[in-house]
């Protein structure tokens, strides 16, 4: 197969990465791609929010399949554009996008159809929203119903900042036009873990779990992130729990799509609340979570292109997937002042001698190469990923390998995988 990646990021890095090694894999492209990409995918210059121009390339040169990493070509139909053209694509239509394109569409589901999640409610009228926090115990959360990448949430402690918040999201703009339907649901807390299915339509395959680090600094502190680190397994999730999680929420889900005339194609990815063995859905992706495909993709054991064909053809049923028995842990160094302001084109070094190390692989974010030097060009730039044989083990191994990189502009959290560490 001629395979195109659309994306840029260190989830699309993780993907090229599993693909190239595919059997089934003859020549992969990625678009746009970055530094990292480039030694094992022919980057293609088309952003990835460029549906026509994608759709254009994947005509041109024959593309067999085309793996659609973020959600916004997701969102915008570009599933739609290369289904009309008959290229099989990976991913959702831009009606079954709804489902991460709208959190009122999506909260509107979960009641409808009776699957577990917080309670709320949606506004469009900032005046009603205001008058509905007044009437409320704090904390609650806030989120833009659109997509804001990643950022959308905010969790407020008084009734001043939960005013302050809905003033920032509906009349400021500070997301854009994802702020202005908004959703005020109650605070759940608990472990926060993402939990992953591979869908064709109607069958559903579990990957293994995953526990992400929202939170730019140790402790769990700062800002919300696109995520600075991730580990599996998390052993929170227990065969017992993953499989009422399958039965209660993932399955229900899909269900509930076709039902509605928009059923589901691709990766479904749970963002589940967990507490006193008793689950909640957070919010749903539709795509691979970023850094969480990372640590997937490091683990999975079986021909990931075997797998997406399968769910783009409707053939789930014949797969069965196999995943190392090592864990994984991915920890993302950024750039100084993310995910606020930030300075790009600072050199990074040392990252060939770094990559020779063994049960570790770098995945390129946020980079560019320039003049034969590797350039941090964003604000999230690598994922140094590793595996050891538990997650104590895959943490000492990914951290050396941090200290070993030189780039002075950077930093990142020092204690992922501390959840998993402190509960043996």
């Amino acid at each position: 197969m001629d395979i195109l990646i659309v994306g840029g990021g260190g989830r699309e890095h993780s993907l090229c990465w599993a693909i190239s090694n595919s059997l089934k894999c003859n020549k992969l492209y990625c678009a746009p791609g970055n530094a990292g990409i480039a030694n094992i995918a022919e980057c293609v210059n088309i952003p990835d929010n460029d549906v026509s121009g994608i759709v254009t390339f994947a005509k041109e040169n024959n593309i067999d399949l085309v793996v659609i990493g973020p959600e916004v070509p997701l969102v915008l139909g570009l599933v739609d554009a290369l289904e009309v053209e008959n290229i099989k694509a990976f991913g959702p239509n831009a009606n079954a996008a709804k489902l991460e394109g709208s959190k009122a569409f999506m909260k509107e589901l979960f009641k409808k159809y009776n699957i577990p999640t917080a309670a709320f409610e949606c506004f469009t009228d900032f005046k009603r929203a205001t008058a509905y926090i007044r009437k409320h115990n704090t904390p609650i959360v806030i989120k833009a119903s659109g997509l804001a990448a990643g950022k959308g949430v905010i969790i407020v402690n008084t009734e001043k900042e939960a005013i302050d918040a809905l003033d920032q999201i509906m009349n400021k703009k500070i997301f854009g036009d994802a702020g202005k339907e908004v959703v005020i649901e109650e605070f759940l807390d608990g472990e926060e873990v993402s939990f992953f299915a591979l869908v064709d339509g109607k069958t559903a395959i579990p990957l293994i779990s995953v526990q992400d680090h929202k939170t730019a600094y140790d402790g769990d502190k700062g800002p919300n992130t696109g995520g600075m680190g991730a580990y599996s397994p998390a052993t929170i999730v227990t065969n017992a729990t993953a499989t009422r999680i399958m039965t209660t929420i993932i399955q229900p889900t899909i269900n509930a799509m076709s039902s509605e005339g928009c059923p589901f194609k691709g990766i479904l990815f749970a963002g589940l609340m967990i507490k006193d063995g008793e689950v909640k859905t957070l919010e749903f992706n539709v795509r691979f979570g970023d850094p969480e495909c990372q640590v997937l993709m490091t683990r999975l054991d079986s021909d990931i292109v075997e797998a997406i064909d399968a769910a783009v053809t409707g053939k789930l049923v014949d797969i069965n997937l196999s995943w190392k028995e090592e864990a994984a842990l991915v920890v993302v160094m950024a750039t100084n002042g993310y995910p606020s302001t930030y300075q790009n084109g600072t050199e990074i070094k040392n990252l060939n001698e770094v990559s020779e190390i063994d049960g570790v692989t770098i995945f390129h974010a946020g980079t560019k190469a320039k003049n034969g030097k590797i350039l941090a060009n964003g604000g999230r730039v690598l994922g140094v990923t590793a595996l050891g044989s538990d997650v104590k083990a895959a943490q000492k191994k990914a951290y050396s390998a941090v200290d070993s990189i030189d780039w002075k502009q950077g930093f990142c959290r020092r204690d992922i995988g501390w959840r998993a560490i402190n509960r043996k």
